[in-house]
């Protein structure tokens, strides 16, 4: 399948580790021109390194896209740098997991702050430019915490469910623009994120971190989590012409571990 990817612009929130990573590999390889955003230099560089390693080139572009200030910057420096941006994945931030019996108003201010704000700002940043040129996609990766409550993952779980809210909205509002807006739902992916999260199930349960795995994955119609390189080929896709009439559209990739319609 002919994606014409290549030459586009690509912004990917993330996108020195884990998803966003994979999803930088996975448009560099298809030609597009990428730009990886971060907080950590140290990530970037890394992510930069490795891209290079295997033939690939993107840019990187330091930014906490929690701080709208820096959001604009990013989409302005990079576009100086490769042109006008044709596709926007957001993949960066992660809201902490705490135990319900901590919940407090830290805990939920960084839910939001994390995770809920990065993608929202990235959206803003990105959008007047793709309403001037009447074309974009916007790819937004939410974890299955918006649909399945875990008392874990609360604050998380809030932000997710607010933005696939906000996916189908400005979908509907950008339409007109040319502009498609979808989201993705990820279950457990073999991320750091992962390994986090099976951290904190097996302290809660008292097993180690292999059964808290093999307890989730007994749970998962496939019988295993994601791979990075699976959510970003699904990416991918909503990214490209070949999805052309896909919009507002929340695609689950959980494994069928939820079964909802």
């Amino acid at each position: 399948m002919k994606l014409g990817l290549e030459g586009k612009v690509v912004v990917i929130t993330g996108g020195s580790k884990g998803i966003g990573l994979a999803c930088a590999r996975a448009f560099a390889g298809e030609g597009a021109r990428v730009s990886i955003a971060s907080r950590s230099e140290a990530n970037l560089e890394q992510a930069r390194q490795n891209l290079a390693n295997e033939g690939l080139e993107v840019i990187t572009v330091r930014a906490d896209f929690a701080r709208m200030k820096d959001a604009e910057t990013a989409v302005k420096q990079t576009e100086k740098l490769l042109g006008p941006t044709d596709v926007l994945v957001n993949s960066a931030g992660s809201a902490r997991r705490f135990f319900w019996e901590k919940l407090d108003e830290e805990a939920w201010q960084q839910g939001m702050n994390a995770k809920y704000f990065p993608y929202i700002h990235a959206m803003d940043a990105v959008r007047p430019g793709m309403i001037e040129r009447k074309r974009g996609s916007i790819v937004n990766i939410i974890g299955m915490g918006g649909k399945a409550a875990a008392t874990m993952h609360l604050p998380g779980g809030a932000a997710n469910a607010a933005l696939m809210l906000v996916t189908a909205g400005w979908a509907t509002a950008l339409g007109k623009y040319g502009i498609r807006v979808n989201a993705i739902n990820p279950g457990m992916t073999v991320t750091e994120r992962l390994h986090e999260a099976l951290r904190l199930d097996a302290e809660n349960l008292g097993i180690t971190e292999a059964e808290a795995l093999k307890r989730y994955e007994q749970r998962i119609p496939l019988g295993r989590v994601a791979k990075a390189e699976e959510v970003a080929a699904v990416t991918l896709f909503l990214a490209s012409e070949q999805a052309s009439y896909v919009t507002g559209a929340v695609i689950p990739m959980d494994g069928g571990r939820l079964g909802a319609i």
